[in-house]
Formats: C-alpha cells, structure tokens, sequence
C-alpha cells in the first residue's frame, strides 16, 4: 500500500533557516523539553545531546524519505519508532565508546531520544511527504535549530553555576557560582529568559516589517 501522499517543496536557504528561527523546535515549538532541561547544565553536554539529536533527526528522517511510498499508512508510525530506535542505538554505543563519563553525564537522556517529539514529528509531518534533499536540508536546519538552544542554555548555565565554558575556567578563585544554574531550577530560568529574548527579537522584526510596509501602501 502507498504512504502518504507527497506535497513536495521547492527546496531553498529557508528549508534550512526555517530550523533556526521560524521552526525553532526549543523556542518556538517548545520540543524536546525534557533534555533541553535536563543536560543543559554544562556546554559540553548541551553539545553532544544537539549533535545526537541531530544526528538521529537527519539519519532517520532520511531513511523515512526514501522508503515513504512503501510503508503502509497503517502501521507508519511504528516503522518509523523503529527506524529512529535503530539510529539512537548506534549513538549509544558510540558515545560509550568515545567517552564513558560524557556517556554518564547524559544518562538515560541518549535512550529517550527514541521518544524525543521533535524527532517523530518531524518523520510524520515532513519526511513521509518529502523528496530525499528537502529532507535532509530541513533536518540539518531543524538540529541546528535544537542544538543552537541547547548551547544557549548551557554555556549561561556552566558560565554562571560553575565559572567556566567547556570545561575552561573563566574567573579566578573570587567567582562565587551560582549554583542553582546547575540545578534543575536553573534550567527554567534560563529557558524563560532565552524565550522571553526570542518572543522580544520576533515581536521587533515584525514591527519592522509592517513599519516597510506601511509606506508602500500610501504610495
């Protein structure tokens, strides 16, 4: 049986871009909150969890594409569990292979990919409609997009709670940290201020924009 139709895009620089800004999944979409939250404390692992996501997004959401006309509608969610559950596996073991106390740090966050919303999201409503170079593009945008708000929580999170970026100290013996920046309340702070930036930048450009626009329809 056929899956589900094709809408097919024209492919440009805003598949891509859309991920960072209009389809943000963290500060627009607001997915994937549970590890933006929870492995957000240090950049170190804000990074590694993006490029995983990122990696598991691109992987699986390809794999979807190509086999879109020959999964059955009925059952194409469980395929596509399955195929994402494959991917993560593979990050799994590579990350316990590359560093066991990164692999420690993220914990069960790395498994829970499987069920990361963005991720399955983005196989049913995009890739199953999507030629193959539409769909990597966009997936490259939306991961960059995830990785991006993962950093952005977790450099101010490692730079206030514990004095450093990446593991480099950044002040000297003086710095008091703030602790809570590395505990779960701090993860909400941050989370709220970053999106109270992002809704302030949004709400300006589009004043802009109907400022420019104004003009032309006087004229």
């Amino acid at each position: 049986m056929p899956g589900l139709p094709d809408t097919t895009e024209k492919v440009s620089l805003d598949t891509f871009l859309r991920g960072l800004w209009e389809e943000n999944p963290v500060f627009v979409m607001l997915l994937g909150m549970c590890p933006v939250l929870a492995v957000s404390n240090t950049a170190i692992n804000a990074l590694a969890m993006g490029l995983a996501s990122t990696f598991v997004l691109v992987a699986s959401n390809t794999l979807v594409s190509l086999m879109r006309h020959f999964i059955p509608k009925q059952v194409r969610i469980a395929t596509y569990i399955i195929i994402i559950a494959t991917f993560v596996t593979m990050v799994d073991y590579a990350i316990q292979a590359i560093s066991l106390d990164l692999y420690n740090a993220l914990g069960a966050f790395i498994q829970l990919i499987v069920v990361n919303c963005m991720i399955l999201g983005r196989a049913e409503a995009y890739a199953s409609k999507q030629p193959l170079g539409a769909t990597i593009i966009n997936g490259v945008g939306i991961g960059a997009g995830f990785t991006l708000a993962l950093l952005s929580l977790g450099v101010v999170r490692e730079i206030l709670g514990m004095g450093s970026l990446f593991g480099i100290p950044l002040f000297g013996d003086s710095f008091q940290p703030w602790v809570v920046m590395i505990l779960p309340p701090g993860g909400f702070f941050v989370l709220g201020a970053w999106l109270l930036v992002f809704a302030w930048v949004k709400q300006y450009r589009e004043q802009r924009l109907d400022q420019q626009e104004v003009p032309q329809h006087d004229s």
